[in-house]
């Protein structure tokens, strides 16, 4: 719960912050009537992302269990893939962040409405689909349960909150900390989500080794106790976990850990074209 408590409050917040900067901009220029052009944008965005999740998870129950284990080891991959490359593409942004988006946003109104509205829903959308897959795959490692959703859905209640405190000038943090140390801990339960798929895939005969155990901790810290449950939650904590699961599980941590906190050189923001005089709405 911890994790996608985490999951989602990182991602609603990308989102949130994309919207306030889109909304604050046309009000501060005068285009508050091309605002609701964001909103179309971001309500089609975000119900993209719900009949995802939910294409996810009805598709799934029609498979045998084999093909279900196949099919969840398979997208919990590509989920890390996606949630990987959304951790260093906001750390390397997130100090531009607010100079990009207004110049996309620039040369959206030049060409019109329906730009407009692509430009909100690619900007959300992007968010709203790795958040549903990364979820869809974390659930699947925690057995299912509410608790998932449950934790998700907090979090993106909660970055709604903070996202509006953004807005209106009421909350001021370090945005380029905070998404270094969020994604520190992202880095760590992908490396769990990225072994649980591997798991899946074995448990499917898709990949061989299920019966290879690396160990077996189940007596010294069992699943059913409160730490391991702990564990479960935010890590994907496996007891008896396969050879190829640490492989796994050290071969991405250790390097996507290690680049991820190496000191990067300070990017160059991103160059707005002037608006000519005659462009103002």
């Amino acid at each position: 719960m911890l994790a996608n408590l985490l999951i989602g409050l990182r991602e609603g917040l990308e989102a949130s912050l994309v919207v306030g900067i889109l909304v604050a901009y046309l009000v501060k220029s005068g285009r508050r009537r091309l605002v609701r052009h964001v909103w179309i944008g971001v309500t089609v965005a975000v119900a993209l992302s719900i009949g995802f999740g939910a294409f996810l998870t009805f598709t799934s129950r029609t498979l045998t269990f084999a093909a279900q284990e196949t099919f969840a080891g398979t997208l919990s991959i590509v989920a890390v893939g996606f949630v990987t490359w959304m951790i260093f593409w906001m750390r390397r942004t997130a100090r531009f962040i607010k100079a990009e988006l207004e110049g996309k946003l620039d040369s959206a109104i030049a060409m019109g409405p329906v730009a407009l509205v692509i430009v909100a829903f690619l900007a959300v959308g992007r968010e709203g689909l790795e958040t549903s897959l990364f979820i869809w795959s974390a659930a699947q490692a925690t057995s299912g349960g509410p608790s998932p959703f449950i934790g998700a859905t907090a979090g993106l209640l909660a970055a709604v909150v903070l996202g509006t405190l953004f807005y209106f000038g009421a909350l001021r943090i370090n945005l380029a900390k905070f998404f270094t140390y969020t994604g520190a801990f992202l880095v760590v339960v992908a490396a769990g989500v990225l072994a649980y798929g591997v798991h899946d895939l074995q448990e499917g005969r898709a990949l061989p080794g299920f019966a290879n155990k690396a160990f077996d901790v189940s007596s010294t810290l069992p699943l059913d106790s409160w730490f391991g449950s702990i564990l479960k939650g935010a890590f994907n904590y496996n007891p008896t976990p396969t050879v190829l699961e640490m492989v796994v599980w050290v071969g991405y941590l250790v390097p996507v850990m290690i680049v991820f906190l190496w000191p990067q050189r300070r990017p160059t923001p991103p160059r707005r074209t002037p608006e000519p005089a005659s462009a103002a709405v």
